[in-house]
């Protein structure tokens, strides 16, 4: 990943972000220039599975850079083509939905606006509990759509989350690696 300038969007599924955050540190370990970039929710909630300041400190620690938290802090992404790879992790079933459907009114979804406008790659690792029911037509979409590619992804609970699914998040790293070179790693579901 020397070389590589990875963009990586946190967004809301907080029970999950602490495993992104720890991938975002592998891929710095790797030598990739990280630019952290977090959803309006992600900075701003504190919940029971973290603070909100903490988390923000936290990035921007491994990093060394600022986050990006507005629309016009990331719309640069675009024109100046800032990335070689967008990373949004974990990538929530609303903003899935949202970048099916050509919704930008946030700074993740504008992120990923501007970065595809370049035909460079961007790698969703989703966690959402409506993957099969509310968003399962908006993945599918995106399954079939030029420079979207997904870190594996299974239900995670079948039993009492019937519709919910989850990225394996240490398969990013190697998922980054194949989005780069234009590659699905597979199984794309396990």
């Amino acid at each position: 990943m020397t070389g590589m300038t990875v963009g990586f969007a946190l967004c809301g599924s907080f029970c999950t972000i602490d495993k992104a955050i720890f991938e975002m540190e592998k891929l710095v370990k790797e030598g990739a220039e990280v630019i952290p970039i977090m959803s309006e929710i992600v900075q701003t909630t504190s919940t029971r599975f973290g603070d909100a300041e903490t988390r923000l400190k936290r990035v921007e620690e491994i990093t060394q850079k600022e986050v990006l938290k507005t629309i016009k802090d990331v719309e640069p992404i675009g024109p100046k083509g800032l990335l070689d790879l967008l990373i949004i992790s974990p990538c929530t079933g609303n903003t899935i939905s949202k970048i099916a459907t050509g919704i930008t009114d946030s700074t993740v979804t504008m992120a990923a606006k501007a970065h595809l406008r370049n035909n460079r790659p961007l790698l969703l690792s989703i966690a959402t509990n409506d993957a099969l029911s509310g968003s399962a037509a908006n993945i599918g979409k995106l399954l079939n759509t030029k420079n979207v590619y997904f870190v594996p992804f299974g239900q995670d609970d079948p039993i009492k989350k019937s519709t919910s699914m989850i990225c394996d998040f240490n398969k990013i790293l190697p998922a980054a690696k194949a989005a780069l070179e234009g590659k699905q790693i597979q199984p794309i579901l396990i």
